[in-house]
């Protein structure tokens, strides 16, 4: 049984599958890492990672999409902001930054990490949007500027993983907010 925090928590097959592939990823490149590895690692067997997942693309946006619902579910608890959502996630992306520049190396095309981070966060976005305001649906507009604000953020958080950017957590936090568009800003930043 696995612990975490103050109480027991049993891990499903979709985390001890993730945790697997994320121990292989720190060793060899995520392009190199088959299914047999993944389940070989764990001891689970290739029909269980197939129960769980399409593919191990599948299995990478799925444990982004968990990092980045974890972030946006704080939102407005205890007094927890925007602003230290994307403080948080500047963090996360510093710790994490061997792991995400094996992802956004070595995944290309239709399975590109970066693909993926874009789509997440942007549905993340969204959604978080039409729930704090109660909305149906953003304008064409709203769509627009919420997708140039997640290609823009992953764009550079992107340069930043892979060292084609020099700046600090507080930096790429700052720039996170600063570059929030003025389109948005009423529902991100009050």
């Amino acid at each position: 049984m696995i612990f975490t925090g103050d109480c027991m928590k049993r891990k499903t097959a979709k985390e001890i599958l993730s945790d697997s592939f994320q121990e292989l990823a720190a060793e060899k490149s995520i392009d190199k890492i088959t299914i047999r590895d993944i389940t070989d690692n764990c001891g689970y067997s290739p029909a269980t990672f197939y129960r769980n997942f399409k593919d191990k693309y599948d299995l990478i946006a799925w444990e982004y999409s968990r990092v980045v619902s974890d972030f946006f579910d704080k939102i407005n608890v205890s007094g927890y902001e925007w602003k230290q959502t994307l403080s948080d996630a500047a963090v996360w992306f510093s710790s994490e930054k061997e792991y995400l520049a094996n992802l956004l190396q070595h995944t290309t095309g239709h399975d590109s990490f970066m693909r993926y981070m874009v789509e997440i966060n942007y549905t993340s976005l969204e959604k978080y949007i039409l729930a704090a305001v109660n909305k149906r649906s953003l304008t064409a507009m709203e769509k627009m500027t919420a997708r140039t604000y997640c290609l823009g953020t992953v764009g550079i958080t992107c340069e930043w993983i892979l060292g084609k950017v020099n700046a600090s957590i507080g930096e790429i936090s700052e720039l996170y907010l600063n570059t929030v568009p003025d389109l948005l800003k009423k529902y991100l930043l009050n």
